[in-house]
């Protein structure tokens, strides 16, 4: 788990959220109130979306905020939920990411990443505990 990812809030301008996203090599970012409570995800795809979108429509794609192009359903975890459960449901819902949250607030984030390195030692731990 990554403590303190991240975020971004609903009302910024999506091309901060692009440039962060780039910036720190990121597959997408949190989108948190200013209490710190988690009110969306935006991803590249999101984030691609968006411009398409504005350039389709002759917009301008500084003129767009992150709330206009994040996913407001956001599945979220808990720092005790099973790193299992947590692999199950990222691919059930092909998401690379999950926020943690306790008492409402997010306090970290679970990557696809984490959680092929935690399945792998997990794999690894009990092949070399048969040997």
């Amino acid at each position: 788990m990554h403590r303190n990812p991240l975020t971004i809030h609903p009302e910024e301008n999506l091309v901060q959220a692009i440039s962060m996203i780039v910036e720190y090599k990121l597959t997408g970012i949190t989108v948190t109130d200013h209490d710190g409570a988690v009110v969306g995800i935006l991803s590249e795809l999101d984030c691609i979306q968006a411009v398409l979108a504005a350039i389709y429509n002759e917009g301008d794609p500084e003129h767009v905020l992150v709330e206009d192009a994040m996913k407001s359903d956001v599945n979220t975890c808990v720092s005790t939920d099973s790193i299992v459960e947590i692999a199950q449901d990222l691919v059930k819902t092909k998401q690379r990411r999950r926020p943690v949250v306790e008492n409402g607030r997010l306090v970290g984030q679970v990557s696809s990443n984490n959680v092929l390195w935690a399945l792998m030692e997990h794999s690894r731990r009990k092949y070399l505990g048969r040997s």
